[in-house]
C-alpha cells in the first residue's frame, strides 16, 4: 500500500474548494476565505487507513496553467468540485476538467476522481440524476459525493472516499459495464484460493477459512459468522456452496459482493497480504522476502523446516498417493506461481519413476539444487541454512554441509552428459531417448557415505578454456572426463587442470570415460596415469555406461567423499581399504533406507 496519500482539489471559481479544506481542518465554516489555501497534511494516526495526507488547492487567480498541470501529474486523487446549485459548474466537469485531467495523466495508469457536489445546504433538490450518467461514462470516476462546507457535511467522508479511492481503487478489481470482476482480479484471488485450500480438495472448509481468515484479518470467524457467510453464497449461487465448504465460484462471488457494496478495502487487504501490488502483480518483495547475505567459501541449504515445508507441499499435490506427481499434479502445483519455473530439462536433471514424473525424492533434489545455484522462485531465508567456511571444514577435518557441487570439465564428445545422466541410473540405451533440447547440464541425486545421505550436484561446464567464470570454478570437487578410445581427449583435461586448479586445494579426480571401447594411446607427453602421479591425484577411474542395466554408482560416491574429505591425503585416497570402507557404508545404508522408505510411505 502507498505510504502516503496525495489529494488535489480543482473546479470552477467559488464552487468552495478552499471552504472544504478549511472546514475540514478547522471543524467550523470559515467566515473569511482566501483565495487558495496552503497544502496541509494531515498526520497518518488521525486518518482511516493511518496513511499521511496531503491536500492540495488550485486557485485560478494565483496559479498558471503550467503549475496546473503539474500538480495534476503529482496528484494521486483528484477531486473535481461543482456546486450543486450552478449549472455551469457541472457541465464544466465534463466539458473542461475530466478532458483536462486525462491530457496531464497517463492514459494506461488514469488516476481516479471523486466528484464533489458542494453547496447542498443551499438546494432541497440533489444533483445525483444529472452526476450519475458521468459517472457511468467515465471509469476513472470512482465516486460522488454531495456536502456542505458551512453545515459540515460529509465533509470527512469525502476526503476518506478520496484517500480510499487511491489505496483501495476500484478500477484494478472490477468493471462496472460488464458488473463483474476484471481478469487479473479473477487470477489473482483464484491463486489466493489454491493456496489457502491447504487439502487441495477444491473447497475451504471451516478450518481452512478460519486459516484464511487470521492470515488476512488477524482474527478468526465465529461458527455463526462462517454460516452467515456461507449462507449468504447458498442463496445467491447454485454452486458456491459444497460439503459445508466454500467453493472457489462462491469465494469469487463473495468478493464481488464486497466490491459492490463498496468494501473495496477487504478486497485489496486479501490482494496485498498475498502479496500484489497496486497493478495485480506479485511485489518483488512478497517473491524474494530477505536476501540472505552468503560470505565467500560458503554455501545455502535447505534447513529442516524446509524439508517439512517441501513434504507438505508435495503431499498436497500428489493426489493419488503414488508418490510422483503427475504432469497434471505437477501443473497443479505451479498454478499459485508467476511462473513455470522448471522447464522440460528438469526431468533430466533428477532421478524419475518409469513414467518419467518427479518422485518425491527427486522434488527435494530440485529444491535442494534450486537452493546451491541460487535459482529459486522465492528462497524464504527463515528454510535456508548459510554453512560455515570451508576452510574451518579444513581445519577441523569434518563438514556438517549436506550438499556438494561437483564441476565436470572435458572436451565435446568426452562424455560428460553421459556421466551426469548415468548419475540418474540411465544406461547409454536410456539416454539414446532423451533430445538434445531436454538435455540438462545438471544432474543431483543422492550419495551414501559412512551411512549418511549426501546429495552431489553434478555441474557440467562447457568446454570453452577461455571463457571459465567464477561459477565454472566454485565447487567442491573437480571430475575431470576424458575419452579413454580418442587419443587427443586428455589434454584438455591436463591444461584444465594446469591452468586452474593446480595450485589450488580443491580436490580433482580424473575420469577415463568410456571404458567399454579399445583404449587408445593419448597423445600427451604423460600418460594419463603418470600425469595423476605426477600431480598428487588418485588414478584415473575407469567409467562406462554402456550397460545391460543402470551404471555402477560407486565412483559418485568416490566423488562426495572426496568433496566431504579435502583434507584426506592422496594416501589414503589410493588405499583399498579408505574405499571399502566407504562403499560398504554406502551399501548398509541403501538397505536400510529402502525399507525405512516402505515404512514412511506406508504411512503416508
Amino acid at each position: 500500500m502507498r505510504k502516503d496519500v496525495r489529494i488535489l482539489l480543482v473546479g470552477e471559481p467559488k464552487v468552495g474548494k478552499t471552504s472544504l479544506i478549511m472546514s475540514l481542518v478547522s471543524e467550523e465554516f470559515p467566515q473569511v476565505v482566501p483565495y487558495r489555501a496552503e497544502e496541509i497534511t494531515i498526520p497518518a494516526d488521525v486518518t482511516p487507513e493511518r496513511v499521511p495526507t496531503h491536500i492540495v488547492d488550485y486557485s485560478e487567480a494565483e496559479q498558471t496553467d503550467e503549475q496546473l498541470s503539474s500538480e495534476i501529474s503529482k496528484a494521486n486523487v483528484i477531486c473535481i468540485v461543482y456546486a450543486v446549485n450552478n449549472k455551469k459548474s457541472i457541465e464544466k466537469v465534463t466539458s473542461h476538467w475530466i478532458p483536462l485531467i486525462n491530457d496531464n495523466t497517463d492514459k494506461d495508469s488514469r488516476v481516479p476522481v471523486i466528484l464533489v457536489g458542494n453547496k447542498s445546504d443551499l438546494v432541497e433538490h440533489s444533483s445525483m440524476e444529472t452526476i450519475l450518467p458521468v459517472m457511468n461514462q467515465y471509469t476513472e470516476i470512482e465516486t460522488c459525493v454531495e456536502c456542505s462546507a458551512k453545515n459540515l457535511k460529509n465533509i470527512s467522508e469525502l476526503f476518506y472516499y478520496a484517500q480510499k479511492a487511491v489505496l483501495h481503487p476500484t478500477g484494478p478489481l472490477y468493471c462496472p459495464e460488464e458488473k463483474q470482476m476484471k481478469p487479473a482480479c479473477i487470477k489473482a484471488l483464484t491463486r489466493i484460493f489454491k493456496v489457502s485450500d491447504l487439502d487441495n480438495d477444491g473447497i475451504l472448509n471451516d478450518n481452512e477459512l478460519n486459516f484464511f481468515q487470521r492470515t488476512c484479518f488477524n482474527a478468526p470467524l465465529v461458527s455463526q459468522a462462517l454460516e452467515d457467510v456461507k449462507n449468504v453464497v447458498r442463496k445467491n449461487m447454485i454452486d458456491g456452496v459444497c460439503d459445508n465448504g466454500l467453493t472457489l465460484k462462491g469465494f469469487l462471488f463473495l468478493h464481488t459482493l464486497f466490491i459492490q457494496r463498496g468494501r473495496h478495502e477487504t478486497t485489496w487487504t486479501v490482494l496485498r497480504r498475498f502479496g500484489y501490488d497496486d497493478d495485480l502483480e506479485l511485489h518483488q518483495d512478497y517473491l524474494f522476502p530477505l536476501t540472505l547475505k552468503v560470505p565467500p567459501d560458503c554455501t545455502t541449504e535447505l534447513n529442516h523446516n524446509a524439508y517439512l515445508f517441501l513434504q507438505s507441499v508435495f503431499d498436497k499435490h500428489d493426489k493419488d498417493r503414488d508418490c510422483a506427481l503427475s504432469p497434471e499434479e505437477l501443473k497443479d502445483l505451479f498454478d499459485v506461481f508467476p511462473y513455470m519455473p522448471w522447464g522440460p530439462d528438469v526431468n533430466n536433471t533428477v532421478c524419475t519413476n518409469d513414467e518419467g514424473w518427479i518422485t518425491y525424492q527427486a522434488f527435494i533434489h530440485i529444491r535442494s539444487f534450486a537452493v546451491e545455484t541460487q535459482q529459486c522462485v522465492c528462497v524464504c531465508p527463515l528454510r535456508s541454512t548459510v554453512t560455515r567456511d570451508k576452510k574451518i571444514d579444513l581445519q577441523k577435518k569434518q563438514t556438517q554441509r549436506s550438499v556438494f557441487r561437483c564441476n565436470v570439465f572435458g572436451d565435446s564428445g568426452s562424455g560428460k552428459s553421459g556421466f551426469l545422466q548415468a548419475f540418474l541410473g540411465r544406461n547409454l540405451t536410456r539416454q539414446n531417448t532423451v533430445s538434445e533440447e531436454h538435455m540438462s547440464y545438471y544432474a543431483i541425486s543422492t550419495a551414501y557415505v559412512y551411512g549418511q545421505e549426501k546429495y552431489l550436484l553434478l555441474h557440467e561446464v562447457f568446454p570453452d578454456f577461455d571463457v571459465l567464470s567464477d561459477t565454472d570454478l566454485a565447487c567442491d570437487i573437480v571430475c575431470l572426463v576424458y575419452d579413454a578410445s580418442n587419443p587427443h581427449s586428455f589434454e584438455y583435461c591436463a591444461r584444465v587442470f594446469k591452468q586452474y586448479f593446480m595450485d589450488t586445494k580443491t580436490p580433482c579426480m580424473m575420469i577415463a570415460a568410456k571404458s567399454d571401447l579399445q583404449e587408445a594411446k593419448q597423445l600427451y607427453a604423460l600418460t594419463p596415469l603418470e600425469f595423476c602421479r605426477k600431480h598428487k591425484m588418485p588414478p584415473p577411474q575407469a567409467f562406462t555406461c554402456n550397460t545391460a542395466d543402470a551404471p555402477c554408482k560407486d565412483i559418485y560416491t568416490k566423488l562426495t567423499t572426496m568433496a566431504m574429505h579435502p583434507h584426506v591425503t592422496q594416501a589414503d585416497l589410493k588405499s583399498s581399504t579408505f574405499w571399502l570402507r566407504v562403499s560398504a557404508g554406502a551399501t548398509v545404508f541403501a538397505v536400510l533406507g529402502f525399507a525405512m522408505y516402505r515404512v514412511l510411505l506406508k504411512q503416508r
